[in-house]
């Protein structure tokens, strides 16, 4: 397992060719029905991954435990791993001070008490907003069991070092699936600022042998090009919110190496995944939320699912009793919100 560290106090080729138009789009692989299960074909060009069992599937929590506590707050991350998540998700963008946090949207106007633009505000603007009021926990969420998570600060903007910082000082391993937000007007500033702040906490260039838990998505090309030019050593994932033509195959473009279809792909197309595995790539699905979605990406066979409610999915998967006592880890609901 990779070293893990606290970060220490310091300042802070040619482009590939383009395919030719003239050239055919790849064709799909040969497909067989799959018994059992209409509409789902497997069967491909070359050698498939592995099929996990249900229970070794990777639960990432998206935005933390968002159903139940207000997205990308240090709360939301709290309560997910309380859960048991093997993983987080997070959104990151740049302020206009240069520090990476962790906001969804380009404007801070549905999650917080606030108005404007993240990028053209400051660090210290954001401190000063409210980002959990907007959402009202149900009765019976993790604030009944955790009071930890309604403390003063846990609802105030997240910046990615904090969150770093929970992820390193954790008890166990807890991958991290950080997705780049573009287009913005800093461009390529967001991975260099990422890749930098991933090198202060020794996790953005494994030794030899060894894997960040660590990987990048985004629904940009570029972006992921970017990490691997920057990183190669980090696993990135491409998002698709639609499969384009030329991938439709299970292949991914150059420097990515796991798909990250959304739910709604496969509930059109489950023959993607098998296409997928064909091809090399791992599969990485968001959000799945519902019972039938799990039980379809379990039939499948990805390699990773994005939900909104960890807990619900662990539980579907035969991982119930996953969830970490509180008490056992002070060193979680201790940490300072108040720190940027």
């Amino acid at each position: 397992m990779q070293s893990l560290r606290r970060p220490e106090p310091r300042p802070t080729g040619p482009r590939p060719s383009a395919s030719r138009r003239s050239e055919p789009a790849p064709a799909a692989p040969a497909a067989q029905e799959v018994p059992g299960h209409a509409g789902l074909r497997t069967g491909a060009s070359g050698p498939a991954l592995p099929r996990r069992a249900a229970a070794d599937i990777p639960v990432i929590a998206h935005r933390g435990a968002s159903e139940d506590v207000p997205e990308h707050t240090l709360a939301a991350y709290e309560a997910a791993l309380f859960q048991g998540a093997d993983g987080l998700e997070c959104d990151v963008r740049l302020t206009a001070d240069m520090h990476l946090v962790c906001v969804h949207d380009r404007r801070v106007n549905r999650t917080s008490n606030g108005r404007g633009v993240v990028s053209t505000l400051e660090l210290a603007q954001l401190r000063q907003l409210d980002f959990g009021s907007w959402k009202q926990p149900p009765g019976d969420s993790e604030y009944v069991e955790v009071p930890d998570l309604r403390r003063e600060g846990a609802h105030r903007v997240l910046t990615l070092e904090r969150l770093l910082e929970l992820v390193v000082d954790h008890p166990r391993r807890v991958e991290m699936a950080i997705e780049t937000k573009h287009p913005t007007r800093y461009a390529g500033l967001v991975e260099e600022h990422l890749v930098a702040l991933l090198d202060r906490f020794g996790l953005a260039h494994p030794r030899l042998g060894e894997r960040s838990p660590v990987r990048v998505m985004s629904f940009s090309a570029m972006s992921v090009r970017r990490i691997r030019r920057l990183a190669p050593s980090l696993e990135t994932v491409l998002l698709l919110d639609r499969v384009p033509l030329r991938f439709r195959d299970g292949s991914l473009p150059r420097g990515a190496r796991i798909a990250g279809p959304g739910i709604h792909i496969l509930r059109t197309h489950p023959e993607y995944v098998a296409r997928a595995h064909s091809m090399g790539n791992r599969v990485h699905v968001w959000t799945v939320d519902q019972a039938s979605d799990i039980d379809l990406c379990v039939e499948l066979g990805v390699d990773a699912i994005i939900s909104n409610r960890p807990q619900a999915v662990l539980a579907r998967l035969g991982r119930g009793g996953s969830r970490v006592s509180a008490e056992a880890h002070p060193g979680v609901i201790g940490l300072n919100p108040d720190k940027p």
